[in-house]
């Protein structure tokens, strides 16, 4: 039983990997619910012996501790990593065995200062046949260089500053290994998908032989790839001291509306989890709008400080869609759910207790006269071309200048496709601004219709 395994979160624009040789296997970068992967292990009878980390995630709680716990694996990955929990530390041109294989450290800093790289030889006098890159190296391109910090990036026009620079040492370093990436398993993160690590932009990586000059690979690198996701900078403590082992995943409690009404008072956030129509029709009041598809716990992970007790509004069928919003907030570090309101919205109102609403409306309603409305833009990023006189606010930072608003007039809130347009409107609704979110459509339909 030999090969390796691929298992994709494309949410988290991330991919783990199980390198299996006989009976035995290394898990390369795991999410935190691999559960369901380590029974499939023990089933099949294959022990997994290692958890190799690439780096230092920031975008997601790794999943080490809990492989650790369950299956007494040792967790491996960079000796310049700041690990505050114990684990092998690996520098240039250390081994481990894993069946018949050999797996080598090779130092690959650029994506993040301590990333490491992992070949995969058959044969230790041969060329690699697979390297697992982590995020830093991927098929025809590479991992952002800007997501440690400003110091650490580079600009166009700008002096070469250490991490663009690194990266683009480590794609030519090791002329085998880099036959092996553009051959084999130059993955990365999200390859899978085809897109880019953390919505990075392709660099001009080639393999040894035809080797892009610097400034091919420097500019694409870190010019244009998007604001730095609001997840990263706040993660770093959690990420190196190692989550709570939990063992498996939680359960949801069913929340009868007077206690959902007394933990909302004690300082939680409700998330409803509706179509987002259907939420700006009737919703609790207080309450952000976040509709359940794959990228659920990342809009959380945008407007509610991490460490805040949650509490859910969810669709039909509630017990599944329980279970999805549970997996996606523990990936992020969100794990304080203290559960699902029982009934929903009509147990709410059946109850006595007060809803609230917003106008939604579709694009083409005030296309044609934006010059009559007061228009929220809240996309990520603002690229050229952006609608004249209207107030540009990513959603990320709208949580905390929702006192630069203006309230005298009504606020229509667009983004690119209606979501995050929503959400703005449920940020705007929450302190009593009146507000419509066009919900259908998005700036450049605007545009295109102005």
């Amino acid at each position: 039983m030999n090969g390796i395994e691929i298992m994709t979160t494309a949410s988290l624009g991330d991919t783990s990997y199980l390198l299996v040789n006989g009976d035995e296997a290394a898990l390369v970068d795991p999410q935190r619910d691999s559960w369901g992967l380590m029974e499939s292990c023990t089933s099949r009878g294959v022990r997994i012996r290692y958890v190799l980390e690439t780096h230092v995630h920031n975008d997601y709680v790794s999943g080490a501790l809990e492989v650790r716990a369950a299956t007494d694996a040792t967790v491996a990955g960079p000796a310049s990593a700041p690990y505050a929990f114990d684990h092998l530390p690996l520098v240039e041109d250390d081994e481990i065995v894993v069946g018949d294989l050999t797996v080598r450290a090779m130092e690959t800093p650029g994506h993040t200062a301590e990333h490491t790289s992992y070949l995969v030889f058959d044969d230790t006098r041969l060329a690699p046949t697979a390297v697992f890159t982590g995020g830093s190296l991927l098929v025809g391109g590479a991992g952002r260089t800007d997501l440690s910090g400003d110091d650490r990036t580079e600009v166009a026009g700008q002096s070469a500053v250490p991490f663009a620079a690194a990266t683009f040492a480590a794609a030519g370093r090791h002329p085998g290994a880099a036959d092996a990436r553009s051959r084999q398993l130059l993955r990365g993160r999200t390859l899978v998908s085809g897109q880019d690590h953390h919505h990075g932009r392709r660099a001009a990586y080639q393999p040894h032989a035809d080797h892009p000059g610097r400034e091919e690979v420097r500019q694409p690198t870190v010019v244009g790839p998007g604001a730095v996701p609001r997840l990263l900078p706040l993660h770093g403590t959690d990420h190196r001291s190692g989550p709570e082992v939990l063992g498996g995943p939680p359960t949801l409690r069913a929340l009868t509306p007077s206690v959902m009404e007394g933990l909302v008072g004690g300082g939680a956030q409700i998330v409803d989890g509706r179509d987002r129509r259907t939420f700006a029709a009737a919703h609790l009041p207080g309450s952000l709008c976040d509709e359940p598809t794959d990228r659920f716990a990342g809009l959380v992970g945008e407007v509610v400080p991490f460490g805040t007790r949650l509490v859910l509004v969810l669709p039909e069928p509630a017990a599944s869609a329980a279970d999805e919003a549970v997996i996606q907030l523990l990936r992020i570090g969100y794990e304080n759910v203290a559960g699902n309101l029982s009934g929903g919205v009509d147990a709410w109102q059946a109850a006595g207790r007060p809803l609230r609403s917003f106008r939604t409306a579709d694009v083409l309603e005030p296309a044609g006269h934006i010059a009559e409305r007061l228009v929220l833009d809240v996309r990520p990023e603002r690229p050229e071309g952006g609608i004249p006189g209207t107030i540009a606010v990513p959603l990320a930072e709208l949580p905390r200048r929702l006192g630069e608003m203006p309230r005298e007039r009504e606020i229509w809130t667009v983004c690119g496709s209606g979501r995050r347009a929503t959400v703005a409107a449920s940020l705007l609704d929450r302190v009593g601004i009146p507000v419509t979110a066009v919900v259908s459509g998005g700036v450049g339909d605007l545009t295109a219709h102005a």
